[in-house]
This record gives structure tokens, sequence and C-alpha cells, in this order.
């Protein structure tokens, strides 16, 4: 730290309590100074020759035939008055970052300048400041903190602008010329100083000491020393470290410990964000950590639109933990996610130049499956915001339904007590085509699907094993689904029957559904319910391709005996009576 001595005669000024200060002198006091509640006994000629404020009063009281003067609002107060009443009496005094600037101030109030003596203290103050304490990185911190007692004398003097320049010049020197001794944080470095290499970000943590609004001042001016194309630009990732280290020192990371105050730091790091659409300074997770603390103190609108915007430019960066917003509820916040990714998606429509890769789609998408499958683990979350949230997301971003599939189970795992209704709306929202075969298999022994969707799974299945997938077959399917009755949805001991059905044939198979999945017979038995929603299928099916496959076959009904018809699962097969493996039929009955 640089310092100034000014004076040279021993301290003579002594004190008798808090009230009163006096200078020992073998020459009697003739003037008392009273600054607020402390009188000051010294002796007028001292004070005449140096203060032009103080000549003034002296001679209005001498007029009035009174030896008392009284200054009320001198920056500083008394303890700025003793320092300048030392300087007029020779006495040492030690100036420096921590208190040069009240010096200032109050030489500036009792106008000791030029014009009543050469070599006043603001003049060997102002040299000060600009040879060593605007030279000086952390000097020039000190005394930019010091400013925020006395905000009006500092923009009088310009002490704060003045200060802010030096910072943010220094800000973009090339590290080449940066010494140590600019900085004084980086303790842990021991080696030798010529060995010493200094990071591009030497400086972000020395400015995490001021406070808000002089920070917020100094990174305007950061910014827009890059912009006017000085020695060296500081980029914007340093821009993004230099917030992103000021919000660690000065927000707390549990979401219980925020207070009011800190909604002020919240939205100035977003008003100081950089432009930039990359960056790589800010992670989405610390955008994030930002945003869940802005929902807890409630920040503007306009901030909050801002950030989400921020965290929407780079969503596939982000992870679930980043996104797992709670609420007071204990539930998670899915408004906020719903609003992320229509941002997200939103990019192209307000930005001609950018173009959403379909890389970054299919990311988006797996993160925001990953977001469900944690939301369906929460008893607290409702139906409704878990079905708004798996459709908010186009099919371009999910090749295959496996993730949307797990949170499905998920949610009615962790939520037993659905009805129905609720089960088929939540398992509307996945496409039995996109699963996996995989997926297929875990869902064809799901006892907690609702049975359309087992029975929608198994014959999707079944036509791929024969190489049949065709769209209008299961759009024809869908059809069929839809006109099942709640009458029917109710026959629960059918239900059972499927299931056991189905379990049994995929542990016989090995998981696999083909040609070989019926007995010996050729028979594989569903109740008459399932058998419905098949004929019913496949009767549209044959009208459609011309298959001639129009009436149930006499040979059908005596292979089965008494039991109901046999509807075929095998479109185009020929009828046989069973005998020859070749001709097998592969039958629903």
């Amino acid at each position: 730290m640089k310092f100034m001595k000014l004076g040279c005669k021993p301290d003579t000024f002594q004190s008798q309590g808090k009230s009163t200060r006096y200078i020992a002198s073998e020459l009697p006091t003739d003037i008392t100074v009273v600054i607020a509640d402390v009188r000051f006994f010294l002796h007028k000629f001292p004070l005449l020759s140096k203060s032009n404020l103080l000549h003034g009063l002296i001679l209005k009281a001498s007029e009035e035939n009174s030896d008392e003067v009284h200054i009320d609002d001198i920056p500083g107060g008394d303890l700025a008055f003793e320092l300048c009443a030392k300087f007029c009496y020779g006495i040492a005094v030690t100036l420096n970052a921590h208190n040069v600037f009240v010096a200032r101030c109050a030489a500036m109030y009792l106008e000791m300048t030029e014009d009543i003596e050469r070599g006043n203290l603001i003049y060997k103050l102002e040299v000060f400041i600009n040879s060593s304490i605007l030279r000086s990185w952390k000097d020039s911190i000190i005394a930019l903190q010091t400013t925020a007692s006395l905000p009006s004398s500092s923009e009088e003097i310009q002490m704060v602008g003045r200060c802010i320049e030096s910072i943010a010049s220094k800000t973009s020197l090339d590290t080449s010329d940066v010494h140590w001794s600019y900085t004084y944080t980086r303790k842990s470095i021991s080696s030798p100083a010529e060995d010493r290499s200094v990071p591009e970000d030497w400086w972000v943590e020395d400015l995490t000491d001021l406070d808000i609004s002089l920070y917020e001042k100094v990174m305007v001016a950061v910014a827009a020393e890059s912009r006017h194309g000085m020695k060296r630009l500081p980029r914007s990732n340093i821009v993004g470290v230099a917030l992103r280290t000021y919000a660690y020192r000065w927000l707390p990371t549990d979401l219980t410990a925020i207070e009011t105050h800190h909604k002020s730091v919240i939205e100035t790091i977003i008003r100081l964000l950089p432009s930039d659409d990359k960056l790589s300074g800010c992670s989405c997770s610390f955008l994030s950590t930002l945003l869940k603390l802005a929902n807890v103190v409630g920040i503007d609108a306009h901030p909050r639109d801002e950030l989400l915007d921020r965290i929407s430019w780079q969503l596939e960066n982000a992870s679930i933990k980043d996104l797992m917003v709670p609420t007071d509820s204990a539930a998670y916040n899915i408004n906020l996610l719903q609003d992320l990714v229509g941002r997200f998606l939103m990019q192209e429509n307000l930005n001609s130049n950018h173009c959403i890769s379909h890389g970054s789609l299919l990311a988006v998408g797996k993160l925001i499956d990953g977001c469900l499958l944690q939301v369906a683990s929460n008893p607290a979350q409702q139906l409704t915001s878990f079905i708004d949230l798996s459709r908010a997301l186009p099919d371009s971003c999910r090749l295959i339904h496996d993730g949307l599939y797990a949170a499905v189970d998920t949610y009615l795992q962790e939520h037993a007590d659905l009805t129905e209704d609720e089960k088929r709306r939540i398992c509307g929202v996945m496409n039995v085509r996109k699963l996996s075969p995989e997926a297929c298999l875990h869902a064809m022994q799901n006892e907690r699907l609702p049975l359309r969707v087992i029975v929608q799974v198994l014959y999707f299945k079944q036509l791929r094993a024969g190489g049949v997938s065709k769209e209008a077959d299961w759009e024809k399917c869908g059809e069929v689904k839809h006109e099942i009755t709640e009458e029917e949805e109710e026959e629960e001991e059918e239900d059972r029957q499927l299931r056991s059905i189905v379990k049994d044939t995929n542990g016989r198979s090995h998981g696999k559904i083909n040609n070989n999945i019926t007995a010996s017979g050729g028979g594989f038995l569903l109740p008459s319910r399932s058998r419905r929603i098949l004929k019913r299928f496949w009767i549209g099916k044959s009208q459609q391709s011309d298959i001639k496959n129009k009436t149930i076959s006499s040979e059908e009904t005596s292979a089965t005996g008494s039991q109901s018809p046999v509807v075929s699962v095998v479109p185009g097969e020929s009828k046989s009576t069973g005998s020859s493996s070749r001709n097998r039929r592969y039958s629903i009955s």
C-alpha cells in the first residue's frame, strides 16, 4: 500500500473525554471550533493561513466578539477536521488509500486551496492520488470503497469515476505486464516471482470486495474498455467468470438462507451478463442457481425473463439437477420448465441466423425425459403438470420413447391411487411404436399399465416380428381402441387373464413374440373383450388391404370346438386344420 507523510512536528493533539480535544502548547488557545458534539480548542493563526473557510468564519466571529465557530456538515466529521487541522499546524500525518479520500473531501470543504498558500493540502493530496493511489491496483480498489461513505462529496471531486477508470484500465492489461503486486488474494502461490504465470482472470477475486453498486459501475467500465479497443480486450468469458465469482462470494448456496437484500445482487448480476449467446464463463448450472435464488426473493419480471432467455440459449448443456426448481408445495415448478422449453424452441423464430441443430433437439429431449422421471418420483406432483411437460417437446426431439415410458411407469408406481381414466391419459403421452424391444418386453409384463396399452404393445411387437408394420394398420388399431366402452374397461377379471397369458407366453418364448409363441395347436387364447378389440381391427384392415380374409372359416370353428370364433393375428395367412407346421395358424380365440 502506498502512503504519504506530511509535516514533521510531533503530534500535540490531546483529548479530554470524548467531546474535547486541544493542542498542547505554551501559547493559550484563542479559538474554539465546534464540529457536531466535539469541541476543538485551537489557535487562530495556523488555521487562517491554510483555510479560506475558517478565515472567513473566524473574522465573522471576531466581529461578533465571539471566540467560537461552528461547522456541522464537514465531510468525514471531526476525524477529517482533525487531520486537516494537524496539517495546518505542521504536525506529521500519514495518508494512504484508507483516508486520502476523506481528507480530500474535507480539504475541499475547508477551501484549502493554492490561492491562500502554495503547496496547500488539496494540491498535495491530488499529487498523491494521481501519482500513487490511482497507479496502484490495490489502492484504487480501497479508495473506491471509501467513497461509499461520502457519496455526494465523491461525485463533486469525481473520485468514484477516477478510481473506476483506473481499475477498468488495469483489467485490460496484457498478463505479461501484470505483476503480482497488483493483486493480494493469491496467497497460495509460493514460487519465486519470476516463475509465476499470471492467469487471465487475475483481477476477478479482488473486485468481490466491492459492494454491489460500486461493482456494477466497475463492470460496466470493464465492458466499455472492451468496446473501445484497448491494448488487450477482456473477453466475455472472463467477465462471466468475474460475475460468477462475485455471486459465490455474496449469495448463499442454501435456498433457505436467501434474504431480501440479496435481490439487488441477483438483479445486478443478470444485468451485467455479457450479450454473447455463448457464455463460456457463465455455465448453465450457474445461471440455474441464480434462477432458483431469484424465485425465492421474487426478482422483477424483466431480469427474470432475461435470465430465462440466457438459460434457454444453452439448455442442451443443462443437467437435470439444474432444472429441478422446487415450489412451496414440495412439487417441482413444471411451468418454469415448460417456459424454458418454449424459449429454447423459439430461438429460430427470434433469430433468423440461429438454427437449432438436430443434436441439440435430441439432447433437450433426453434432458426433459430425465426431468420427467425425476418429477414422476415426487408424490406431490400433479398428473396434469406431468402430462403438460411431456407434451411440451415436438416429436423431433425423441427418436425413441423409452425415457417417456420409464417416467410414466415411475409415475404409475408412485401414484397407485390413479383411476383407469387417469392411467389412460398419462399413457397417452408415449407412442408404443417408438419403444425399443427391451421396453416393449417390460411393458407387456407391466401390471401397472392399462390393458389397452398392453394390447397395443403386444400387437405392434407382433407386427414387427412378422415384418408387417404399416402406418395404416396402427391407425386402424387406434380407431378400435377409442371405441372401447366404459363397461368393457371395467372387466377386471379379463384383465387379469390377459396379463397372466401374456406373462406366461413371454416366459416361454424368452421375451420374443414370433411365429412360435403359440402352443402346439397354434392357439393363443384371449378373453372375449380382447377378441372383440382385435376382431374389430382386423375386419376393418381386411377391407382396406383387400386381403382375402373376410370371413371366419368353418375350419376355424371346427378346430376350436365350442369355443368362440378364432381371428387370425397374422394377415394373409392361409387357413388350415393345424396338422402341418408349415401352414400352422396363429390365432386368437
